[in-house]
């Protein structure tokens, strides 16, 4: 007999060497088992696949965003169409980014204010703005199962007094989106954080923890987020260029202040080496463009490491990708044919790559889950660092262009 869970999300095991956790996240189209890659669904399609791809791959959650869908096609229309999962066909959660790291992201045509974000449309140059209250209604209308906080995202290396007086306006605007999400979803349908029945409809709020690289300001803002009535965490400003170092100790100071019985996301990372990395600290759900933007640039992911399909010396190559990988792409085709296909412009290369790509990394974090219910995930990460190529460090970095998504 299935009973419901009493919280959203159930913590199953965690690794004895380290912070890395088993979980489930429970969601009102689905449970995501954690740690989890999201794909990117910037504008209710990732790049190149189609919802069926997706599912094949064992994508268990996609990222959307709450800036783009808004501009376009716009969130009535979205409300029209029965929400997200009607419009795009996809059954299993989303989540949706609220916009924050786009208004940092065009900051050059955006005004921040107390009241909010004005911007600039960059398809029309419109004028709107965005206010924690009303990015919650556009959530509601887009219709995901995780609804996010807006936030206030800076570049890096940010000066310390920069960093704390935006903190200091993040933490202002998530509590109007508290207040909003509790007008918005009726009192006795919110999922209940601690004790009592929780009901698996209903959408779950995520507050956003900002701090740029301070350890203090991190811990500070994870505290105060902790106190809060939110479903889960977000580890917002992260991922923007500034060193390894300096990430995962603002990681480390963030996870230690937050509760065990609560999904925390890291936003925006994908590459492999910083999943493991961030995993080991404490760190539950991911997402990124990386995997699809790389494949359209010709960029593999293989379990021995990473290279560009375009190389002359796959033109004569009749191995797949990867012989450990069991995506349709490798179990179909070959480096020669894929090399010819990308060295041709056809669109067809984009696609195959784009499905090895993340299926590369739903495999990685199913190796991640596998590892910390056996015990063994600091063995199982040295044996993936050995085999896999370190990444150049300008893949972490903000792509040139934030529309290209």
């Amino acid at each position: 007999m299935t009973t419901t869970p009493q919280r959203p999300f159930t913590l199953l095991a965690n690794d004895k060497s380290c912070r890395a956790r088993r979980g489930v996240l429970y969601t009102a189209h689905g449970a995501v088992n954690t740690p989890v890659f999201m794909p990117v669904a910037t504008q209710a399609g990732v790049k190149a696949l189609t919802s069926r791809d997706l599912a094949a791959i064992n994508a268990e959650c996609l990222l959307a965003n709450t800036y783009h869908l808004y501009l376009r096609p716009g969130t009535e229309i979205m409300e029209l169409a029965g929400g997200i999962h009607k419009f795009m066909r996809w059954d299993r959660p989303v989540l949706t980014d609220s916009g924050g790291f786009q208004v940092y992201s065009l900051s050059h045509i955006c005004k921040l204010g107390e009241e909010g974000a004005q911007f600039s449309s960059h398809h029309d140059g419109s004028k709107h703005l965005f206010t924690p209250e009303n990015v919650i209604a556009h959530q509601s209308k887009i219709g995901s199962d995780m609804w996010t906080c807006l936030d206030v995202c800076l570049r890096n290396p940010a000066k310390e007094p920069e960093a704390k007086k935006s903190l200091e306006m993040t933490q202002r605007w998530a509590l109007r989106a508290m207040k909003a999400f509790r007008e918005t979803v009726p009192e006795d349908k919110i999922a209940k954080t601690s004790g009592g029945q929780w009901r698996v409809g209903t959408p779950l709020l995520f507050g956003i923890i900002q701090g740029s690289i301070y350890p203090k300001l991190r811990a500070q803002a994870a505290r105060f987020m902790a106190e809060r009535p939110v479903h889960g965490f977000c580890i917002g400003g992260l991922s923007v260029g500034e060193t390894a170092e300096d990430m995962n100790a603002s990681v480390e100071a963030v996870t230690a202040e937050l509760p065990e019985q609560a999904p925390r996301y890291f936003m925006g990372l994908g590459t492999p080496v910083e999943i493991w990395d961030c995993v080991e600290r404490g760190v539950d759900m991911f997402d990124c463009v990386w995997p699809t933007r790389t494949a359209r640039n010709g960029t593999v992911m293989t379990t021995n490491g990473s290279f560009a399909i375009k190389n002359a010396q796959y033109r004569r190559d009749f191995s797949p990708l990867d012989p450990e990988c069991d995506c349709f792409t490798c179990r179909t085709y070959t480096r020669a044919y894929l090399c010819h296909l990308f060295r041709s412009g056809e669109l067809l290369s984009h696609r195959l790559l784009s499905l090895h790509n993340i299926r590369f990394l739903t495999r990685m974090m199913e190796t991640i889950r596998a590892a910390v219910e056996n015990g063994d995930f600091a063995e199982e990460k040295k044996r993936f660092l050995k085999k896999f190529a370190t990444l150049k460090p300008q893949s972490r970095a903000v792509p040139a262009c934030p529309l290209d998504l």
